[in-house]
């Protein structure tokens, strides 16, 4: 939103016009973020959720394993904070890697 103000100066003569237009900057808020989780299941293989951290959010194998270790003793881990597309994407593509390799893995996004 671009918005202006005129500054009336002096008689108003057709032949003398002395208003001042300025205009401010528009303000522009960040989009919102949102956090990508992984639930934890009973069923889905430690190493595979490791594989799917290192594939899907470019985690060393180090940071892959202690986010699998935080979903596994807590329930619940953030993986990541993205924009809506990026996380959304994110959650569909980890979903349908867990449902090819047949795991129940499951994957969400809130906003943070």
């Amino acid at each position: 939103m671009i918005s202006r103000t005129i500054i009336m100066a002096g008689p108003s003569d057709d032949d003398n016009d002395t208003s001042v237009v300025v205009e401010t900057k528009p303000k522009t808020k960040r989009p919102p973020l949102y956090k990508v989780l992984l639930l934890n299941d009973d069923y889905t293989p430690m190493e595979f959720v490791v594989a799917v951290l290192e594939r899907f959010f470019h985690m060393s194998h180090a940071q892959a394993f202690e986010i699998m270790l935080t979903v596994h003793k807590k329930g619940v881990a953030v993986v990541g904070v993205f924009s809506h597309e990026i996380a959304e994407t994110k959650v569909a593509q980890v979903m349908d890697f867990a449902r090819q390799h047949q795991h129940p893995l499951q994957c969400t996004m809130e906003k943070e």
